[in-house]
């Protein structure tokens, strides 16, 4: 008698997946998006970096230091280019830095 396969999720593959079913799928990206950030601002800077959301494939990042918000807003296409590099083109069209 032959044993039936256990099918064998990782956490990370469960998550997306219930993501996908409840249509959680922003915010589990923007999720992702601010732990990308965290690596690669200094702590203090991600400090000041109040919320990550997703609208429309527009990525809402509410910051509140007035310094970071301007260099986000003058370097805005170049975080916009590492996040569809990173992430994926076909996710995000616009940055907007609030």
């Amino acid at each position: 008698m032959k044993k039936g396969k256990k099918r064998e999720f990782q956490s990370s593959e469960l998550v997306k997946s219930f993501a996908k079913i409840y249509g959680f799928e922003d915010k589990l990206l923007a999720f992702e998006i601010k732990d990308f950030l965290e690596e690669y601002l200094d702590e203090s800077l991600f400090n000041e970096i109040e919320s990550v959301n997703i609208d429309h494939k527009t990525v809402l990042i509410k910051i509140n230091s007035p310094l970071l918000k301007n260099d986000f807003n003058l370097r805005r296409s170049v975080y916009l280019k590492k996040f569809q590099d990173h992430f994926g083109a076909e996710n995000f069209i616009d940055l907007q830095i609030l």
